[in-house]
């Protein structure tokens, strides 16, 4: 046993001595003391600090650097990185490279977020023999001639490849490519083009879009997309384009079975803060995605860097770039140790990034062929509500199975994919509810025009052509909820809509008129008298009226939470408890002694102190202690209530509805009609109000107290003046915006069970959002903070003063018997010169009887 423990003992000394040496290998001789002098190498970053990319980039190159350092703290060299910002211009760009150069005399450059910015440095780094370091930029033939520019990028022919096996396994002849109107995006394009052309598919349009394009502009082109038949399409656009795309291509029926969307890795590389109703509306979509594998390493780094972004946003994962830049980091700060070191031959900065050193990154090994890091490997996402599903790989020619990771050539090692419309049905080159049944049938949809909401309703007929067409978040709704539905949507403009008795015109002319409208799509609020001649689906909107009020930003609130009433009682009392403790203390009290003036401050000062417990001067008399305990204990009450209620007037700022004040509403608006039939009001003014302009300026100038509308006229009302006006309470007196149809219409039960799916969804409240544009939440709550009155006190106000009554008594009990025995010495005296006797009373004897015998 004991020649076991000494070669155990023997095993781990020579184990020590082996990872010592092991260590010394690692971090060389002249390196292992802490404190030898480093040697700073200097980077310089150039990045848009503005954009999410060039806040990515900043915060994943720190942090970066801190892991491979805290990794490799023997090294002798430190990397720094100097930004600076380009603003997002090219030229920006070019002159704040030069400065760093100048000034700073960097090593490397960083930088270069778009073609034209990546080829100025590149240029700049070309005639100063400077590294340039670029990974959010296409890969372009036109880098080539460039020594000195080193790029990460994704594979566009490999992706090229990917996309157009997938067209020949579904066998897919034409499509209709839709791309960012942008040099960077028409570079990182033609791969794709020239790959589509070698394999006989053909591009039926390729339609470019502005960053920034108006919504008009697209509905006119995807209107031009669905009278081509043609229902496969390839979007290489950026995030801000997707979210205008998806929704409107939604609405026009370009969303359902029969259609396929395919997005480039560019463009789903880029997405981050895609909105919901964007991401619902992609329901279906399949797009190339740039690999990475998902490390440990790469989860803990992405929780850091996420943490270390100051964005009001969240950011859903980890860009691609940001990955680039991490491993590029790394890339740097191993090249500039190798640089420094006198045993190693290369002093070349970039020859030392480009060396081949199998450094792992957190996308991988990082190994540069050509001077690029490329990444060939791309995942295949199939977008599903409001996530990602991913349903295979694309890989060297080939897609790989997730689960079985097996290289077919065929489509079938991909998973099953959800395509629009929530079919897993393959789609053909028409629509297949076409190619079954034909033409879609017409839904001649009557909509009322001269809204005052556009965000509600907005119709626009095209003076060319007379087309009608109609947005805003009634309609956005309508098409929603008959997305599943085989109708085409032509709508029919009825003017003169403009106040409550109008609106019973439209239901009236839609009642009558059976064969020329079937639906009726606006604002229009369910009533009994309209429900006599249609029906109504589920309402879409909040029910009920609401009340809005202007905010208070007096100077004067913080009196608002009592009443005066109560705010003298409560003086009052104080200065009660300083005159009744005074009374007690004078006697025995030096605090309560002195010149009369110092006796009224006292008084006056003591009372008033307990309101907030600092009162200083002892007292000597169990008596007035329990006066001032009593006291305090009320004030403590008071004090808490009057925190609670001036809290909720600061922060809710109610008011109450007084009889007395103005109500505004629209004109003949059917809020108008509640207010006068319903009692709770008579006896206030009203004034009928046309535009949310007026709301603002009678609510401003004190013309009338409070407004009372229909809740989604408030809310957008509100959401436009947010500082300025709040909703007071709601009331559930109507019934809410509706979709009308003919009596006896089997659309109404459809429509409304898909009304009731989007509100249990809750997309009918991000339709809501999206539309209404809330800068703040609006808050409502019912009348809580009315002015604190002496009615609501009066229980502890009577505690107090019979509290108060009985200290007054009880002191006053030896005072009565001082001045008892004055009165009868004065009475003996009295009688003893009276009669030449003194009557010695007993010691039972009254002072009644005294005064019997006194009379005698």
């Amino acid at each position: 046993m004991m020649e076991i423990r000494k070669a155990g003992f023997c095993l781990f000394i020579i184990f020590s001595i082996v990872y010592t040496s092991f260590a010394s290998v690692t971090c060389d001789a002249t390196h292992q003391n802490d404190d030898i002098e480093r040697l700073d190498v200097r980077i310089g970053l150039v990045v848009d600090m503005n954009s999410m990319e060039g806040q990515f980039a900043t915060s994943s190159i720190s942090l970066a650097l801190s892991d491979f350092y805290q990794l490799n703290n023997c090294y002798r060299t430190r990397v720094s990185v100097i930004p600076r910002d380009s603003h997002g211009e090219p030229l920006q760009a070019l002159a704040a490279a030069t400065d760093l150069l100048q000034t700073e005399q960097v090593e490397a450059l960083i930088g270069g977020q778009s073609l034209l910015e990546a080829k100025n440095l590149a240029e700049l780094g070309e005639k100063s023999k400077v590294p340039v370091i670029s990974f959010q930029v296409p890969r372009s033939s036109t880098f080539t001639k460039y020594s000195y520019f080193i790029q990460a990028t994704h594979d566009t022919a490999s992706e090229a490849k990917g996309i157009t096996a997938l067209f020949r396994s579904f066998v897919w002849r034409s499509v209709i490519l839709i791309y960012e109107d942008d040099e960077d995006w028409r570079e990182s394009m033609k791969p794709l083009v020239r790959s589509f052309q070698r394999n006989a598919i053909r591009i039926k349009y390729k339609a470019g879009f502005s960053a920034s394009p108006s919504e008009e502009y697209i509905m006119k082109q995807l209107r031009k997309f669905k009278d081509s038949k043609v229902t496969i399409f390839v979007a290489h656009i950026s995030e801000r384009i997707a979210n205008r795309l998806f929704p409107c291509a939604q609405r026009l029926g370009m969303m359902e079975e029969g259609h396929a969307w395919i997005l480039t890795a560019r463009s789903m590389n880029s997405f981050q803060y895609t909105n919901y109703l964007a991401k619902e509306a992609m329901e279906g979509v399949i797009g190339f995605k740039s690999y990475v594998l998902l490390t440990e390493e790469l989860h803990n780094f992405t929780l850091r860097w996420r943490k270390s972004l100051l964005l009001e946003e969240e950011v859903t994962r980890m860009s691609i770039c940001s990955i680039w830049a991490h491993d590029m980091a790394w890339s740097l700060a191993r090249a500039a140790e190798i640089t420094r070191r006198p045993n190693l031959l290369v002093h070349d900065l970039l020859g030392a990034i480009l060396e081949s050193s199998k450094l792992k990154g957190l996308s991988g090994e990082i190994k540069y062929v050509d001077k690029k890091l490329v990444s060939d490997k791309f995942e295949i996402v199939n977008m599903i509500g409001r996530g990602e599903r991913s349903v295979g790989l694309w890989n060297s020619g080939s897609f790989i199975n997730n689960n079985r990771r097996r290289h077919l050539s065929s489509i079938n090692a991909l998973e099953t994919i959800i395509w629009p419309g929530g079919s897993t049905r393959i789609p053909k080159a028409r629509s297949l509810k076409e190619k079954r049944h034909g033409k879609k049938k017409k839904l001649r949809v009557l909509v009322p025009t001269g809204n005052i909401s556009p965000q509600l309703l907005e119709v626009k007929t095209d003076s060319k052509n007379g087309v009608t067409t109609a947005r805003g978040y009634c309609i956005q709704v309508f098409e929603t909820a008959i997305r599943h539905i085989n109708y085409e949507v032509e709508y029919i403009p009825w003017s003169g809509a403009t106040n409550y008795n109008s609106y019973n015109d439209l239901v009236y002319d839609f009642y009558s008129q059976k064969d020329k409208y079937d639906a009726l799509v606006g604002d229009i609020t369910i009533t009994d008298n309209r429900s006599l001649y249609v029906d109504f689906t589920l309402p879409f909107t909040d029910m009920g009226l609401a009340v809005v009020a202007a905010k208070d930003k007096s100077m004067w609130i913080i009196f608002k939470p009592l009443t005066l009433g109560l705010w003298l009682t409560i003086a009052t009392f104080f200065i009660l408890t300083g005159a009744i403790v005074w009374l007690i203390e004078r006697h025995d009290n030096a605090n309560f002694q002195g010149s009369s003036f110092h006796q009224i401050g006292t008084l006056l000062c003591f009372g008033f102190s307990t309101l907030v417990f600092a009162h200083r001067e002892k007292l000597k008399h169990n008596l007035s202690k329990f006066v001032v305990i009593v006291w305090v204990f009320a004030v403590l009450i008071l004090t808490s209530n009057y925190t609670a209620t001036l809290t909720s007037v600061m922060t809710v700022q109610q008011i109450r509805l007084k009889s007395a004040e103005n109500i505004g509403f629209f004109s003949d608006s059917i809020a108008a009609k509640v207010v006068y039939d319903n009692p709770a009001f008579q006896g206030p003014r009203y004034k009928g109000l046309k535009t949310y302009d007026d709301y603002f300026d009678v609510l401003k100038n004190g013309t009338i107290s409070f407004i009372v509308e229909e809740v989604p006229y408030v809310k957008l009302f509100v959401a436009k003046y947010p500082s300025d006006a709040y909703i007071v309470k709601t009331e559930s007196v109507t019934n809410g915006f509706g979709f009308a149809f003919h009596k006896g219409s089997r659309l109404v039960q459809k429509v409304s069970r898909e009304i009731a799916m989007l509100r249990r969804t809750e997309r009918l409240q991000a339709m809501e959002n999206w539309w209404f544009q809330r800068q703040t939440a609006s808050v409502t709550s019912e009348d809580t903070s009315d002015p604190l009155t002496v009615y609501k006190f009066r229980g502890l106000f009577m505690i107090t003063g019979v509290s108060f009554a009985f200290a007054l008594i009880v002191y006053l009990i030896p005072w009565n018997r001082d001045q008892r025995q004055v009165v009868l010495k004065g009475l003996r005296r009295c009688v003893h010169h009276r009669f030449g006797r003194v009557i010695h009373p007993l010691p039972t004897t009254s002072s009644s009887q005294i005064e019997n015998v006194i009379h005698d």
